[in-house]
């Protein structure tokens, strides 16, 4: 049996259907992520913790290429996010810094960002230990994180002492997914 190779792909959804398509997926065993946020919502008798989707109308998907049609007919699709004129793919390790991101840090901000050639860091304690990124702005003890080939940034307040400037040159391959934005 010939197994292709399975990547991330960022697919765009109907407005309010990311838990919806998440479900569908789940029920057709396809592996997908849709990241949920932890947030506290004020009525007017009581408060309460409820997930909302971090992304509005995208949801992950894992799957080899040859199924992106099966994916695209899926009800809820919209289409896949692309880049160059193919459907991106997603590097594995920025799935893997937003699931850790999502585990330790309760309402995260999601702004959207231009991809700027800042300072290159590396965090030196904490959830994101050893993870580089381009810093954005630097507040008090708010740190912005760039994960430049989604094109948001996760907000999340680190201190300052625990991250240090990377001397690196990084040549920019625009061929390659460095630079993937989501956009409608």
């Amino acid at each position: 049996m010939n197994m292709e190779k399975e990547s991330w792909y960022a697919l765009y959804t109907k407005p309010r259907w990311e838990k919806k398509v998440a479900d569908l997926l789940n029920k057709r065993k396809i592996t997908n992520y849709c990241p949920l946020n932890r947030v506290q919502k004020q009525w007017s008798d009581r408060k309460k913790i409820i997930l909302e989707p971090l992304f509005r109308s995208y949801v992950f998907v894992r799957i080899p290429e040859n199924r992106q049609l099966e994916i695209r007919q899926i009800d809820g699709v919209v289409n896949f996010v692309y880049w160059l004129g193919k459907p991106a793919v997603i590097r594995d390790n920025e799935i893997d810094v937003i699931k850790r991101f999502l585990h330790d840090y309760e309402n995260v901000q999601l702004e959207k960002a231009e991809v700027n050639l800042n300072d290159t860091v590396r965090v030196t304690h904490g959830p994101l230990l050893y993870m580089e990124g381009n810093v954005v702005e630097v507040k008090h003890k708010t740190v912005k994180v760039l994960l430049p080939s989604l094109g948001f940034t996760l907000v999340a307040e680190v201190d300052k002492t625990h991250i240090e400037k990377v001397k690196l040159i990084r040549q920019f391959d625009l061929s390659s997914n460095d630079n993937i934005k989501l956009s409608n």
